[in-house]
């Protein structure tokens, strides 16, 4: 009855000529895709939750001043969270690639993203200061290094559990129900600002206990995958054998362009908070902006989601290249309407609305290169390449994160004009990619 439950869910949320077709995994994988494919879909659900519960651009920064921490310690959360995660793939991979399934490794990563939350949501209820300040710094390194653990181990899983012309979905739908999460997150916030509901430590401490609960069943959901075996010879040959992997970036042709069209595509996001900026600048820093723009975020997640999932298995060199200059083409409009509208009454809903464009643009390209990522490569391999991929990112996401400087110089809309740019330059170097989905 369970396993009948979870094919008719599978054969709804896959075309039935899709559900029946197994390429790239092996034939006695392919009996359990439907429970492997619904698994994944609700264990990344749960931790997107978690994700918008433990927001580093909201609920964060609002714990830490909360609590009295040094503002200075504010501005490292969002570096620590994302970079962090990324720039020791290297040698997570190492220690991943020793083992025939991987599965343990997301679990382990989930359970260790559980115990931080909560420990974050104790020290806020417990200890104020610069020393809570700098336990929630240390708290969400930990945070950030069990997030790398996942990172690798699920794109492997993906590749290992799900044939290839199914993967986009699997991120697809999990970038809707995420988005779906973050349109209800934005109605409570506009609720609490209608209502002038109590917003005290607790309940935010409160929100990351229950975030921390969240991470478990998820590991729990993930635990009982159905992965094969798989190769462990990359991994006998010490960390030195995981540093030699970063000679992919000079022998792989096809990898060294999509790293540096990755990096291109990082302008994608890094362009987004700037939209919220001019929205604040115009409006003033009401609560009701912040609802407006997570609705925004949440709703494009929700509805673009799965066409981008489903138009990444055709194609996901082409997902990346529409949605960066769907992107590309939201941030020159941008520039000319603060040149002209910067007056008007609504010019910041027409943001919200353009943000929600951006949105849409950044989701295409976020599923598109992590299905191209997880089909350009077969069996140990693709663990290679996501962890050679993640640490060279997250070192290149700092540095990238530099360009904010110039708004010392020029102003938020040319900032964004510039990413716009930076974004074209990328569309560029994609369609020079490989397709990897014929």
């Amino acid at each position: 009855m369970k396993s009948q439950l979870q094919y008719s869910i599978y054969e709804k949320l896959v075309n039935e000529e899709d559900a029946r077709a197994c390429k790239a995994i092996p034939d006695s994988a392919c009996k359990v895709v439907p429970g492997n494919f619904i698994k994944i879909i609700c264990a990344q659900f749960l931790t997107k939750l978690g994700d918008a519960l433990i927001n580093p651009k909201v609920t964060l920064p609002w714990i830490m001043h909360s609590i009295g921490a040094p503002l200075f310690l504010i501005g490292w959360l969002v570096p620590i969270r994302e970079a962090g995660s990324l720039v020791p793939q290297l040698a997570i991979a190492h220690f991943i690639r020793r083992l025939p399934r991987r599965k343990w490794v997301w679990v382990t990563g989930s359970v260790l993203q559980a115990v931080c939350v909560m420990a974050i949501g104790l020290i806020a209820m417990n200890i104020e200061g610069a020393s809570a300040g700098w336990l929630v710094i240390g708290v969400l390194t930990i945070f950030s290094l069990s997030r790398g653990l996942n990172s690798v181990a699920a794109k492997d899983v993906l590749g290992k559990t799900v044939p290839k012309n199914q993967r986009g979905r699997v991120n697809g739908w999990s970038s809707s129900a995420a988005g779906l999460v973050t349109i209800g997150l934005a109605l409570l916030l506009a609720a609490s600002e209608f209502w002038h509901w109590h917003k005290g430590q607790s309940f935010y401490a409160t929100s990351l206990l229950l975030a921390g609960l969240v991470w478990l069943a998820a590991a729990l959901i993930y635990g009982q995958i159905d992965e094969y075996r798989g190769e462990v010879d990359g991994g006998r040959n010490g960390m030195s054998q995981a540093l030699k992997q970063l000679a992919l970036i000079k022998t792989d042709k096809a990898f060294r362009r999509f790293l540096l069209t990755r990096t291109l595509f990082l302008s994608t996001a890094l362009s987004a908070p700037y939209y919220l900026l001019l929205a604040q600048k115009n409006a003033g820093s009401s609560l009701w902006v912040l609802a407006l723009f997570m609705f925004a975020s949440g709703l494009a997640s929700f509805v673009a989601g799965p066409f981008w999932g489903k138009m990444a298995d055709r194609s996901s060199r082409s997902v990346m290249m529409l949605g960066a200059s769907m992107c590309a083409l939201v941030g020159i409009v941008l520039f000319l309407c603060d040149l002209w509208l910067a007056d008007w009454q609504y010019y910041s809903l027409l943001i919200a609305g353009l943000y929600f464009l951006v949105c849409i643009a950044h989701d295409g390209v976020r599923v598109g290169r992590k299905t191209y990522l997880v089909d350009i490569a077969e069996g140990d391999k693709r663990t290679s390449y996501v962890a050679v991929s993640n640490t060279v990112i997250g070192v290149m996401l700092l540095v990238m994160s530099l360009f904010g400087l110039l708004t010392q110089w020029i102003s938020l809309s040319a900032l964004v004009l510039v990413f716009a740019f930076i974004v074209l330059l990328g569309v560029w170097m994609a369609k020079q990619l490989p397709d990897v989905n014929g």
